[in-house]
């Protein structure tokens, strides 16, 4: 998150939800950064940085890499969804 004189979309949004467990609200956050000037600097910053977790540039992090999405907390599912049987493929 950058200061709040930045060109930055996020600069007046709230910080938690760049860095919430709730797919809901990290959707949100990546619709913050997708209308973002600078967004292509923060997500190269981020980048190099291996940020560890949290939405950077329209991106989200986990353990320095970009991932698509969070797998919930609790037990794996033991038939894949569709999707992720295409994805797969």
């Amino acid at each position: 998150m950058l200061a709040p004189t930045s060109p930055a979309a996020c600069a007046d949004a709230e910080p938690t939800q760049f860095f919430s467990d709730d797919m809901v609200v990290v959707e949100r956050a990546k619709a913050i950064c997708a209308t973002c000037p600078v967004r292509e600097q923060c997500l190269a910053g981020a980048l190099e940085r291996a940020e560890p977790h949290g939405v950077w540039g329209g991106e989200l992090f986990d353990a320095g890499r970009v991932i698509a999405r969070k797998r919930p907390r609790g037990r794996p599912r033991k038939h894949p969804r569709p999707q992720d049987v295409e994805r797969a493929a």
